[in-house]
């Protein structure tokens, strides 16, 4: 049994597709067949259940995969850990962010503090954040909503508001603070299903009893914007966007409390290098100071 025929399985094993694990671990199809089938002979069982180009794993493939999991695991904790003592490791860190808010700004203050990182930035969903963190494949995920698991440590960084966003001539544009109550019949302009601020939308609207009437449903907040300025609807916008928003009016929520968290989370159990640890700090740091500004 080789180290590299564990890779190998790992990739097949999560991926359940021998082509397209092939093509990410950049050798033929028929080598990693062949590599995969001798880790069978060696262990004495099947790992896969395969019917013609499908497969998929077995109770015996499960049980094997969360073994080499941890021992890949140990391995690259190991690595990282012999490489941050010597001082190659330090300069290496790899972000994933489920959302932009906030987030260029501060990388950006952080690079020109930093230029000396090589820093690598993923965009993912939460869903896809999740599996990264628990695989150590990322040092840290910039994430809203907070993700909250055992074995993920967090911290969070903001707490931002969320307004209704209106056209200036709209009937409650003169308002100073206003209830979902009192918008429950308004047409809405809401984020496609799926999107961070639809999950928020229908969060707050179902909290109190109500569904958002939505007449148009958008994919990126530019076009959200533009329709509510052409008065189709009212929309919800985060404060993020507070600039960009204008000339529409925002209203802040009084009932409920409209606000979401974005926090930083790591593996616990994963090695953090130098570079890790002071990433961490530095962005804790950032936020408070903003926080207090």
């Amino acid at each position: 049994m080789e180290l590299l025929q564990l890779r190998y399985f790992q990739k097949v094993a999560r991926l359940q597709h021998m082509t397209r694990a092939a093509q990410e671990l950049h050798i033929a199809q028929p080598a990693l067949s062949q590599s995969i089938a001798r880790l069978e002979e060696d262990l004495g069982v099947p790992l896969f259940h395969r019917q013609g180009r499908q497969i998929r794993l077995n109770s015996y493939g499960q049980a094997f995969l969360a073994k080499v999991d941890i021992a890949l695991h140990a391995l690259e904790e190991g690595r990282r850990e012999i490489h941050d003592m010597n001082g190659t490791e330090r300069g290496h860190l790899h972000i994933a962010t489920t959302t932009l808010a906030r987030f260029s700004e501060m990388i950006r203050a952080y690079m020109e503090e930093h230029p000396e990182i090589n820093l690598r930035i993923s965009q993912v969903s939460t869903e896809e954040a999740i599996p990264l963190i628990e695989a150590g494949e990322i040092d840290f995920c910039y994430t809203t909503p907070p993700i909250d698991k055992p074995g993920i440590g967090s911290v969070p960084l903001l707490r931002e508001e969320i307004f209704i966003a209106v056209p200036p001539h709209h009937r409650l544009a003169s308002h100073t603070l206003i209830n979902l109550s009192e918008i429950a019949d308004e047409p809405f302009i809401g984020m496609k299903e799926g999107t961070r601020l639809r999950g928020m939308m229908d969060q707050f609207f179902s909290s109190r009893g109500m569904k958002p009437n939505i007449v148009c449903e958008v994919d990126e907040p530019a076009a959200l914007r533009s329709f509510v300025g052409a008065g189709l609807g009212i929309a919800l916008l985060s404060a993020c966007k507070r600039e960009e928003a204008s000339p529409l009016v925002l209203l802040p929520i009084n009932d409920p409390n409209c606000r979401r968290t974005i926090q930083l989370a790591w593996l616990e159990k994963r090695y953090q290098s130098q570079a890790a640890r002071s990433f961490r700090e530095y962005v804790t740091h950032y936020f408070a100071k903003d926080a207090k500004s």
